[in-house]
């Protein structure tokens, strides 16, 4: 059965595949210190700025974990939208191993504005409140939707006069990049982020998941950091010739900007159909759209999806970089008939 329930969910690039075959000759040195690895590191410099250094890393989860890790202490506090994958759906890592409190925001759209975030900014120097440290935002959100480059910079700007970090995590900054048709650098270093989890899993790689580091104090302990998470790969240029193959010829964007197009045709196949309300915009490669419940049950029989939010009937649709025309047709076939 063909997926629209995550990207996640997609097989790997021949690319990506071609690059792992290719690299599995001959022995190298393992934990990073290989050509491979020393390779993606140049690139990773050539494609954000001097000062960036990548740490793969397993899961996206470990790379939010170490991320974070590196921006804190026990006793401050990590900032997230309520619906944040570190708040929802990292079953409590975040806060276990930082020992920072996560503090939750309301949002509706999935982002956050210095306006959203500054009533919770009260308790610096106040020895009984944990100290606000770190803003963590997801590029696409978990709601699809996008920030654009001038959003970025002003909460930026507004963290860094509050000596607090931004943490961006880009498991889809890929998909982000392709709509706003910017490169990998003017949405993040160029905007004034500090520290990225940057990956690849979810666009056509095996496991690809790094943390890239944009500045020196971060990126000093964040080999021991990572270690200690148990993040650190022992065959780490099986990874890297991974990253590689994903930077080379811009496949990250070939893939991420067909998602992309694969989500404005499903929807736009799903507003021909009937009227059904979309909770938010299509901007990347994620859907969120109501279905009568009935519609939900037949739907599920012929194609994997996730129910959103069970209490309003709202069902999130993911597309990938393998998704087909082929595919939309037949998602679209089954609503026609059902409705």
């Amino acid at each position: 059965m063909r997926s629209f329930g995550s990207d996640n969910h997609s097989g790997i690039h021949p690319a990506i595949l071609e690059a792992i075959h290719q690299a599995n000759v001959d022995h190298v040195c393992a934990y990073g210190d290989d050509v491979y690895s020393n390779a993606l590191q140049k690139k990773v410099e050539e494609i954000f700025s001097k000062n960036a250094t990548i740490f793969p890393t397993f899961n996206g989860t470990g790379a939010n974990i170490c991320a974070l890790r590196a921006c804190v202490q026990p006793f401050h506090a990590i900032f997230c939208p309520e619906n944040a994958h570190i708040f929802v759906d990292e079953c409590g890592a975040p806060e276990y191993l930082t020992g920072a409190a996560l503090k939750a925001i309301p949002t509706k759209d999935g982002k956050i504005t210095v306006e959203m975030l500054e009533p919770f900014l009260h308790a610096f120097g106040f020895e009984h409140h944990s100290q606000p440290k770190v803003l963590y935002i997801s590029q696409v959100t978990e709601l699809g939707t996008i920030y654009r480059p001038d959003e970025i910079k002003k909460i930026a700007q507004f963290l860094h006069q509050h000596k607090m970090y931004l943490h961006v995590d880009g498991a889809r900054l890929s998909n982000a990049a392709a709509t706003l048709q910017c490169s990998l650098k003017e949405i993040t270093v160029d905007c004034g982020v500090d520290i990225l989890s940057f990956g690849g899993t979810k666009n056509g790689m095996l496991m690809g998941e790094s943390i890239i580091t944009f500045r020196s104090e971060l990126a000093e302990n964040m080999k021991y950091i990572r270690k200690q998470s148990t993040q650190l790969f022992s065959k780490m240029r099986f990874t890297a010739a991974q990253f590689l193959a994903y930077f080379q010829n811009n496949l990250w964007l070939t893939n991420a900007a067909h998602a992309n197009k694969m989500a404005q045709l499903l929807r736009s196949k799903i507003e021909e159909v009937g009227n059904f309300e979309f909770t938010q915009p299509t901007e990347a490669n994620i859907i969120l759209v109501k279905f009568p419940p009935a519609l939900i049950t037949e739907m599920l029989k012929h194609h994997f999806f996730y129910v959103w939010n069970e209490a309003v009937h709202e069902i999130r649709l993911v597309t990938s970089w393998d998704t087909t025309e082929t595919d939309v047709e037949a998602f679209i076939s089954t609503l026609k008939a059902n409705i």
